[in-house]
């Protein structure tokens, strides 16, 4: 955790267990993270306006070493590895035989070693699969939380604040415009998806270019000299309660939170940036396919507002959202935002209209069609 005087951590204030590291983690010295430092609010308005910096040093970390690394992960998940090239990133998803979500890794490729950051939890279900899946394949991926922390610099100037840490020239996001329903093949490009620019910090790691901001995985003695200099350019601390509130201001889906045993990528939005609809054989993939092909999945991400609240803690995650006493979805992350009040991403069925009345427990709630 970054050690800033005010900080509260999301243990301290009993948070769910999803945002606390793995037990392996913890046991090699992974620390809580910051729930925020003395004002949430305050904080939000600084990532969502200028830009401020997240310990995100709870998620988990795997690097992937070996010759035959890229065109591994490229038969194995849903993204188009074979072309990612030194110094880009992009994102994957491991999916079921049936094409359910399993698993979201974030990519950075440095030209030695392919790096995945994935949720808190489920760091190890990812590993173990990739280990039984190595065969005879020149790879050997391994957990390497212990020794790399994830820090974020979220916000629309986060660019300019990696000019303390010498960094300069990250180009934005790269991303495919998804093609229609039952387009030909060989019309997508044979490249990833999204494609993030990633450039070496001169400490060690990496900064990698994101929706939201800048990603830095840095080397763990590295992490307290990285945020010291940061701060001492004028960069504020924000905590990981501001961060869920930005994030799900921007509808983006957090896997094992905002999605179920069932979900598929085209229900919460993955399909543009983690699952690339053109390439060889993976698990999952007839299933993505007969749903795009069909333009209609089961279900739909939406943006909840919540009405009516009468406790300041939101609606816990798996919370059903109703509709005439029937049962349409689920609740993920609920959070209280700055601008927009309490709001939470929901995933509902997709014949629910925009403008349908809906409850969450005791709350009314209505979806934002923006």
């Amino acid at each position: 955790m970054i050690d800033i005087a005010g900080a509260v951590t999301a243990e301290a204030i009993d948070e769910e267990t999803r945002d606390q590291p793995e037990p392996a983690h913890r046991a090699a010295g992974v620390g809580p993270v910051a729930a925020h430092y003395g004002d949430p609010m305050r904080e939000q308005r600084t990532l969502a306006t200028g830009v401020g910096l997240v310990d995100r040093s709870h998620r988990g970390v795997i690097a992937v070493p070996g010759e035959e690394r890229m065109t591994w992960l490229h038969t194995l998940t849903s993204q188009h590895l074979a072309a990612l090239r030194p110094w880009q990133g992009t994102e994957l998803l491991v999916l079921s035989p049936h094409g359910h979500v399993e698993q979201h890794a974030m990519v950075a490729e440095d030209g030695e070693t392919t790096w995945l950051d994935t949720e808190p939890g489920m760091t190890g279900g990812l590993l173990s699969y990739l280990e039984k899946m190595r065969f005879f394949s020149r790879v050997d991926p391994r957990d390497a939380t212990a020794d790399h922390a994830l820090l974020s610099l979220v916000g629309p100037e986060a660019t300019g604040a990696l000019d303390t840490l010498g960094v300069t020239g990250l180009a934005a996001p790269d991303v495919v415009a998804v093609p229609g329903p039952k387009f030909r093949s060989g019309e997508l490009p044979s490249r990833p998806s999204v494609v993030y620019d990633v450039k070496p910090l001169p400490v060690g790691g990496w900064a990698r270019r994101v929706a939201l901001g800048v990603d830095l995985l840095v080397p763990r003695p590295a992490m307290a000299g990285v945020v010291d200099e940061l701060r001492g350019a004028g960069v504020p601390v924000a905590g990981l309660w501001a961060y869920e509130a930005v994030r799900v201001a921007a509808r983006q889906a957090r896997a094992g939170v905002d999605t179920d045993h069932r979900t598929i990528p085209a229900e919460v939005g993955l399909i543009g940036s983690a699952v690339h609809l053109d390439k060889g054989c993976y698990r999952g993939q007839e299933t993505v396919a007969r749903v795009h092909n069909l333009g209609k999945p089961p279900r739909r991400l939406a943006l909840l507002h919540l009405d009516g609240v009468t406790t300041d803690q939101p609606p816990a995650a798996g919370t059903p959202v109703t509709l005439d006493g029937r049962t349409v979805g689920f609740v993920g992350t609920a959070v209280h935002h700055f601008e927009l009040g309490q709001i939470a991403l929901a995933v509902v069925k997709r014949n629910v209209a925009d403008d349908a009345r809906l409850m969450v427990g005791e709350t009314a709630a209505a979806i934002d069609p923006a």
